[in-house]
């Protein structure tokens, strides 16, 4: 049996996990000198607060090789073959370490790790096409293949509603956040060759800016892949992402419009009421 695993950036729900069997491998989120389980027992509402209450930025961390030499085990001893995803290689050390797992375990040949070059459901997008090839009959190595060619049509994008996020993490100036905050400048940040980059500003209260966030993106996702579209989110005001979902709606191009929270270790970086629009390009 050929089965999918992935670190738990992909940000997919446990609805979709149960739909498309996937199995998750969770990364860490060091809180001060706690540490917590990404998906397991701590959640991004829980790592605001800490993070506010401190003023300091979570840490994350991956799994341990011995970690995924363990999970692996269990897939070979039940003869399977497996297709793992990782977040972006320049972003975490995820995908090294289920490669150094699968090499020390003579098992290259059976298990297949991807580097998605992406990250949240921008890794969820590939997971679920090679969910779709496997219920084909596809063969893991023509699945690899065919998601691996599809990794630089993945168009993932977020807009940050605060920056302050970004300026514990390290990623802009403690001016440039408090002036970005009082002007109400919200980044919008593409992922790009497995990077994140920023890619334009937009001002203003939340409301106007998904809306003219999701107008912006309107003639791409008229040619996108028609298969899904993903709005994902840190926990956004409901009214917010219901907006945004129906504006994605109006233009009747999507089979399925597929809403996630983002998890604890990208909520950590991003910061709340992020919310970000995901999709295929077309082939």
């Amino acid at each position: 049996m050929i089965r999918i695993l992935s670190d738990s950036t992909c940000d997919l729900s446990p609805e979709l996990v149960a739909r498309y069997r996937i199995d998750i491998m969770p990364l860490t989120v060091v809180l001060g000198e706690e540490e917590f389980t990404d998906g397991v027992d701590i959640t991004p509402n829980e790592i605001f607060a800490w993070s506010d209450r401190t003023r300091q930025t979570p840490k994350t961390a991956v799994f341990s090789v011995q970690q995924v030499k363990d999970r692996f085990r269990e897939y070979l001893n039940n003869g399977d073959e497996l297709i793992c995803f990782s977040i972006s290689e320049t972003m975490s050390s995820s995908g090294q370490v289920m490669r150094m797992a699968a090499k020390d375990l003579h098992a290259e040949d059976r298990i297949h790790v991807i580097d998605s070059q992406n990250l949240s459901t921008g890794i969820g997008l590939l997971i679920l096409r090679a969910a779709d090839l496997l219920a084909e009959g596809k063969t893991a190595a023509e699945t690899v293949q065919a998601v691996e060619a599809l990794r630089n049509k993945v168009r993932s994008s977020f807009v940050i509603d605060t920056m302050t996020y970004l300026h514990r993490g390290g990623r802009c100036s403690g001016l440039v956040a408090l002036m970005g905050n009082a002007l109400r400048i919200h980044p919008k940040i593409v992922v790009d060759g497995g990077k994140m980059r920023p890619d334009s500003k937009y001002r203003g209260s939340m409301k106007r800016v998904l809306s003219r966030y999701t107008e912006d993106l309107i003639p791409a996702m008229q040619h996108a892949d028609k298969a899904r579209v993903f709005v994902t989110h840190s926990t956004c005001e409901p009214e917010l992402v219901e907006g945004v979902i129906a504006d994605v709606k109006a233009l009747h191009h999507f089979d399925e419009i597929l809403e996630t929270t983002a998890g604890s270790v990208v909520s950590s970086h991003c910061g709340p009421a992020t919310l970000g629009i995901l999709f295929v390009d077309a082939d």
